[in-house]
């Protein structure tokens, strides 16, 4: 089969999913490990769900900038962004106290949850609406991916 020049079949990244620091914690690779390749998490109910791309939801702890990195914390407990420097507007949620979302690809899962982010955003104005429903978010998403 003919396949013109500089056309090959990329591998697609499914779309983010929804977790929480804990799950992360408790995740299982099944790649080499930082290579982004898919993670085993476990949803409340049912079997394990694959993930490589992941959007969580956090309040700022820590901003190290000289070390590309921010300390997150969710209502399970906190997780590390790295690459915090090369995303674009993202430096202006990375005050103590702002509450982000992030999405990005796992590197590590324990101790401690570590993600390079692709994506930061703001959600401070509406936080408390934002933190009530999270819970909520992920257990529905993965409800529906599981």
């Amino acid at each position: 089969m003919y396949k013109p020049e500089g056309s090959s079949v990329e591998r697609k990244r499914p779309p983010p999913v929804k977790v929480l620091s804990c799950q992360l914690r408790s995740a299982k690779t099944q790649g080499a490990s930082g290579s982004g390749d898919s993670w085993l998490i476990r949803p409340g109910r049912g079997p394990s769900l694959p993930v490589s791309l992941v959007w969580m939801q956090g309040t700022v702890l820590e901003a190290q900038l000289d070390r590309n990195t921010v300390l997150l914390m969710d209502e399970t407990g906190t997780f590390a962004v790295q690459g915090v420097n090369n995303i674009p507007k993202g430096k202006s949620c990375l005050s103590q106290g702002r509450y982000v979302m992030v999405m990005g690809l796992i590197q590590a899962a324990s101790p401690e949850p570590v993600v390079r982010a692709v994506k930061m955003a703001d959600l401070s104005e509406l936080a408390e609406l934002h933190r009530r429903m999270w819970r909520l978010e992920v257990e529905e998403l993965q409800q529906v991916l599981g």
